[in-house]
């Protein structure tokens, strides 16, 4: 356990908690005194769950589709069925599926990229918000990108762009209930293979050169001119998520070494 116990009797879903920056987060959310609620489609969620517990940690999972109404609203009725109550929402699940040239998507590429970086989040939010808006409280923290100005994945820019939106109008709306919605734009995190990769099919000889030109653009446009740690997205987060922000709401923090997205 952290000697920070920031989060101590607060009730917190992770989405995407089965890897990358979501499992960071539920990690030391759960370190730092939350019960967490770890919600990915993946199997490999389990092992995060084990993890948590093995260190002492309160945590429950659900798998779930969170493209879908029903599924985030799955979501939702698990934290309420095992700990009564949601204080914060961490909406993670998101992420570019292809990278390359907008006239080389297909049009059911499109459709899918969006249905995994925007639906996620606009679906999580509507099924929390009856539950803190009847509290009175709530905290939801949006992941963003700094992609929203990204060559060669312009369906998943667009998808982060309303994010951006989301989390400005919802903050605007639901100032009286006491919710505060922010979110962090994330750059270019350094994380290990994904065991659930987002494009199982290899990539061609122009694939692998559109994505080399999205390296060289994210490290290019950054000032520190590096890859960020996931443990530097987690911080931003939690902070966000945590009391520590509480004259926060709407805001849009970037997290790119520099680079405003």
């Amino acid at each position: 356990m952290s000697e920070r116990q920031r989060f101590q009797n607060k009730v917190i879903i992770v989405t995407g908690a089965a890897q990358g920056i979501g499992r960071g987060v539920a990690l030391q959310a759960a370190a730092e005194g939350a019960q967490v609620v770890l919600a990915d489609l993946s199997a490999y969620v389990e092992d995060v769950l084990a993890e948590i517990l093995a260190a002492g940690g309160d945590a429950v999972s659900i798998r779930a589709d969170l493209e879908t109404f029903a599924g985030a609203q799955s979501v939702a009725a698990k934290a309420l069925a095992s700990y009564g109550r949601i204080d914060a929402l961490i909406n993670n699940v998101g992420g570019a599926i292809w990278m390359k040239p907008f006239q080389e998507f297909s049009e059911q590429e499109i459709i899918k990229e969006v249905n995994r970086s925007l639906f996620p989040a606009l679906w999580c939010c509507r099924a929390v918000l009856p539950e803190m808006i009847k509290n009175q409280k709530g905290t939801i923290v949006n992941v963003s990108s700094i992609a929203t100005r990204g060559i060669n994945r312009v369906p998943y820019s667009a998808s982060k762009g309303g994010v951006n939106s989301l989390t400005a109008a919802l903050a605007f709306e639901h100032a009286k209930d006491g919710i505060r919605v922010n979110a962090v734009a994330t750059g270019g995190t350094e994380a290990p293979p994904r065991k659930v990769p987002r494009n199982a099919s290899p990539l061609s000889e122009h694939e692998q050169a559109w994505m080399q030109q999205v390296v060289d653009q994210t490290i290019d446009r950054t000032f520190l001119g590096r890859y960020g740690t996931i443990q530097e997205q987690v911080n931003a987060i939690l902070f966000l998520a945590s009391d520590e922000s509480s004259y926060m709401t709407g805001t849009v923090v970037p997290v790119g070494g520099g680079d405003q997205g």
